[in-house]
């Protein structure tokens, strides 16, 4: 996550969306009272304790709006990235396999596995997109804009308008390796990751083919 008080937004990082290419354009942009949180590549904590001691930089919009106050929280533009979460799925599992030829020679029971077998049920990669980015009546999105990985570059611009900063083409970084998500599904697994990730599909318009 990000907190840019020097152009007033808040960049939620969700998980398996391309963060580290938006975190590396949106560095370039910052001021010394801008502060980030992230554990990968480059080691950066918020000021703020409770926070700071999670480790990781894929906060909720609900974690970090009592340490910025209302004032800042409503009048900052918040935005995040997401997926399709059938592709995301796929990358998740090629991601946590990353290193060996597991997925690249079991696709399907690898997916399975993570899927049905051994669910990392509180993993941040695997938790829903939204579950980042709502309220705290689980339901109602707290950002301005969502950008989607389907249309990265195109929405990265959008949102730096919006903010009123220079874009630039992003980088690709810590990409996985595999192929088309559509070729590792069977009937089972689109079932289970569209009953898994109901929430996602639904707030952000997404099917198994691709966008409403």
């Amino acid at each position: 996550m990000i907190v840019s008080h020097r152009h007033r937004f808040i960049f939620a990082a969700v998980p398996k969306t391309g963060t580290h290419s938006v975190r590396q354009a949106l560095r370039e942009q910052l001021g010394g009272g801008d502060v980030e949180q992230v554990g990968l590549f480059v080691n950066k904590r918020f000021p703020w304790e409770d926070l700071a001691a999670i480790q990781h930089g894929h906060l909720s919009l609900r974690q970090v709006r009592p340490y910025l106050g209302e004032d800042a929280f409503g009048g900052y533009l918040k935005f995040a990235f997401v997926r399709n979460p059938f592709d995301r799925f796929v990358s998740y599992c090629a991601f946590m396999l990353r290193g060996g030829d597991v997925f690249a020679q079991h696709p399907r029971e690898a997916m399975r596995h993570f899927l049905f077998g051994e669910p990392p049920e509180n993993h941040i990669l695997f938790q829903p997109q939204a579950s980042l980015l709502v309220g705290e009546d689980g339901r109602t999105l707290l950002t301005d804009m969502v950008g989607r990985v389907e249309e990265m570059q195109g929405s990265y611009d959008a949102i730096c308008a919006r903010i009123g900063i220079p874009s630039r083409p992003l980088d690709r970084v810590n990409g996985s390796r595999h192929g088309d998500y559509r070729h590792y599904y069977d009937q089972a697994l689109i079932d289970g990751v569209a009953a898994r990730y109901a929430q996602d599909l639904e707030l952000f318009g997404y099917t198994f083919e691709g966008m409403r």
